[in-house]
């Protein structure tokens, strides 16, 4: 997409602001090589406009249109409306032509090349010869000699390339939240212009069901997936049997992949190969302990900024609905940290009924802190696919048949630890020494505390992995030594119990002879079980 189209679309868009009145107001083009916005000491120069069809035709608003690009490709297009006090513009410019008479110096007779400045506090001036440099009293501006001016009374902004990617350059936010200092968050609004076919890309219109399943097992593995027991094959089952609703719970230990299965499932859809690339279509929403009502989910309306707040779950239903021909994926990590039924139950009541999601009372659509105008209420989207992941431990909620008979509940707590580190030294060379030195203890340590629902999963085994390659290549650590580091500070840490675990312990103080940190773990929890009758490390 060419500059000038991108212009023309963010123009098209602004144009549509209800302040906006096209018959009576003028559009004012600020671009160009020698004509591009930029900051100076107290505000900013917007760019060079003519105005004198503006004054000739009397017109009763104005919109400057400028533009500013950072690197390495992020452009901000803002638009600066001034309405309410244009009529002090109006002066300025006719003050401007009467002065050239006695200052030809200052002034020009015309005012087809007149430089629109911001300063720091919201106000537009206006200079039809030369430059100011500064906007700053101190450094000699006078407000009052370059007056009359007016108050802004709206910016519009807009941020291209249209995905927020990590990639965004910090200057560009940086310029945005400057511009919401000068104007205030009440009178700064984001729009998006460019549609979203510049980063959803033709294989993301592809439907899950329409995809050969051993394509998608294929892809998840590739993206640097491991998971047994046809376990990709059941959740592509689960998410897709009914025409309507995709609800699938994944259980089990903390790090056997639950939210690594959702991330690679969608990117598997829609046909990403790189797992590091961000995929636009696919949504985390981290389900908090305190939430008690549905506006973690849904959004609220915050009366500060007088907008409607829009979190991850419903950004991501907002999405499918704007692309009902995407599989849009939306992950509710962890969400038994709280009582489900508590702030899951106007989305399972709207995802079992059929009838629209209510988000506010409003009569007309709420401006969101995306940009968007949210709906008053909006159905769930058939293209929508919701996956949930719960742990089992004391601090997650139990679940309510309510809410297990409307989803499909998957158990990942099985763990195939062999299999998995020997996945890894193939994809990873570089860990092969590391998994060579560490598998087999690995695997008895968790022979021996997975029976008493102790034991770990991927997550774990990899970075204990991980560890062990820096400590010993990098910094020259003896690798007996390293294991019993990550031993002791990585997989004993979750060890509690009662008497019925002192087999347990009894069986790992043998297995940790040689490793002294480790074996002295094991020796203080069987003491505490003597004098108490039970244990928990890591207190």
């Amino acid at each position: 997409m060419s500059f000038s189209e991108r212009l023309q679309q963010f123009e098209n868009l602004v144009k549509e602001d209800p302040l906006f009145n096209n018959n009576t107001w003028s559009a004012s083009e600020l671009f160009g090589v020698s004509n591009s916005s930029k900051i100076i000491a107290g505000g900013m120069f917007v760019g060079n406009s003519n105005l004198e069809n503006f004054i000739r035709n009397q017109r009763q608003g104005i919109l400057f249109l400028s533009e500013i690009t950072f690197p390495p490709e992020d452009e901000v297009f803002f638009a600066v409306f001034v309405h309410n006090q244009i009529g002090s513009l109006r002066d300025k410019l006719n003050r401007m032509t009467e002065l050239f008479q006695t200052e030809p110096e200052n002034y020009a007779q015309r005012n087809n090349n007149v430089k629109v400045y911001l300063d720091a506090i919201g106000r537009i001036f206006l200079k039809n010869k030369g430059f100011w440099n500064t906007l700053k009293q101190e450094d000699g501006f006078d407000s009052d000699a370059a007056g009359p001016f007016a108050t802004v009374d709206k910016i519009v902004y807009a941020m291209y390339p249209p995905a927020a990617t990590a990639q965004r350059s910090s200057t560009a936010r940086e310029f945005v939240g400057y511009l919401t200092g000068i104007v205030g968050q009440d009178r700064i609004h984001e729009v998006f212009p460019w549609p979203d076919e510049d980063t959803i890309a033709p294989e993301m219109h592809r439907m899950p069901s329409t995809i050969p399943v051993r394509d998608i097992v294929e892809a998840v593995s590739t993206l640097g997936g491991y998971y047994t027991d046809n376990l990709v094959e059941r959740y592509h089952i689960a998410l897709n049997h009914l025409e309507r609703k995709h609800f699938v719970i994944l259980a089990g230990l903390s790090g056997t992949g639950k939210t690594s299965i959702a991330r690679k499932y969608s990117q598997a859809v829609h046909g990403i190969t790189d797992p590091c690339r961000r995929d636009p279509l696919f949504f985390v929403c981290p389900v908090r302990p305190d939430w008690t009502d549905p506006t973690g989910l849904t959004g609220y309306y915050d009366v500060i900024s007088n907008r409607y707040i829009v979190q991850p779950f419903l950004q991501a239903v907002l999405t499918a609905s704007n692309h009902p021909e995407c599989p849009v994926f939306v992950c509710l990590d962890e969400m038994n940290l709280a009582k489900v039924e508590y702030y899951f139950a106007d989305v399972l009541s709207a995802l079992e009924s059929g009838e629209e999601l209510s988000l506010h009372s409003n009569v007309v659509p709420i401006e969101g802190s995306n940009g968007a105008r949210i709906p008053a209420s909006i159905p769930i989207p058939n293209n929508l696919f919701i996956t949930g992941t719960i742990n089992v431990d004391e601090t997650t909620q139990r679940i309510s048949d309510k809410v297990l008979d409307r989803a499909v509940v998957l158990d990942m707590s099985a763990v195939d630890l062999e299999g998995f580190l020997e996945v890894l030294q193939q994809r990873h060379i570089d860990l092969r020494e590391s998994v060579q030195a560490c598998s087999a203890i690995l695997s008895e340590v968790n022979g021996t505390i997975v029976v008493h629902g102790l034991g770990f999963g991927y997550r774990v085994a990899e970075e204990f992995i991980r560890y062990h390659r820096f400590a010993v290549e990098t910094c020259g650590l003896d690798s007996d030594d390293v294991i019993d580091q990550q031993i002791s500070q990585k997989v004993l840490t979750k060890l509690r119990g009662t008497e019925q675990q002192r087999e347990m312990l009894n069986s790992l103080r043998t297995l940790f002879e040689r490793f002294r940190r480790s074996q002295g773990v094991i020796l203080r929890l069987l003491d505490e079980l003597n004098q108490l009758g039970s244990f928990q490390n890591s207190r």
